[in-house]
């Protein structure tokens, strides 16, 4: 992530979402959007963003840019500012982040970035894209720290022979449960 970027993803909140309801259909694509009652820590209380984004839910942590912040242009050389709009007959107060808006590796653009329940309300975002499921390097706030335990999104695949050494133990076990119970059976 560039300096620049740096510097303009500080004028992002992170937000959670209040609500969600549908307010009609992207003029291009036909993609249903999503008016989302989102509070962003500011004082006027919650604000209203319209997306398009379909991993939206109510409870989930997200990334807003408002009014008044920045983001790339779609030729990734300049900046546009964000202004109210109004999209599907309902006023936009932002919009929802993606990773590539954020400069974080991975994640799909168009597919609105969600952080831990860890990261407060109004908060920046974090530099580097977190894990939801608390394991592994994360950020909260400022401070880069290890949270541990938990996990991982995906599981390591085993190896032909990690699997066969895995059913041997597996049919070990039933072996012994099987003779301990029968024995259990005789002493009876």
């Amino acid at each position: 992530m560039s300096d620049d970027d740096e510097n303009i993803a500080l004028s992002y909140n992170v937000g959670s979402v209040y609500e969600v309801e549908q307010c009609g259909l992207c003029k291009g694509s036909g993609k249903g959007l999503k008016k989302c009652v989102i509070d962003i820590g500011v004082d006027e209380g919650t604000i209203n963003v319209v997306t398009s984004a379909q991993n939206v839910r109510v409870g989930s942590r997200v990334v807003v840019a408002p009014v008044g912040s920045k983001i790339r242009d779609r030729d990734g050389d300049g900046f546009i500012q964000v202004k109210r709009a109004t999209v599907g007959g309902v006023i936009s107060m932002g919009m929802l982040c993606d990773s590539t808006m954020l400069g974080w590796a991975g994640g799909a653009k168009g597919v609105a970035v969600q952080v831990p329940d860890s990261f407060p309300i109004g908060s920046a975002p974090p530099k580097i894209k977190p894990r939801l499921d608390g394991g592994g390097p994360s950020e909260t706030g400022n401070a880069e720290t290890e949270v541990g335990g938990g996990e991982g999104l995906f599981e390591k695949k085993l190896t032909k022979e990690e699997k066969k050494k895995l059913a041997a133990q597996k049919r070990e076990a039933r072996r012994r449960a099987k003779e301990a119970k029968e024995t259990a059976g005789e002493n009876a």
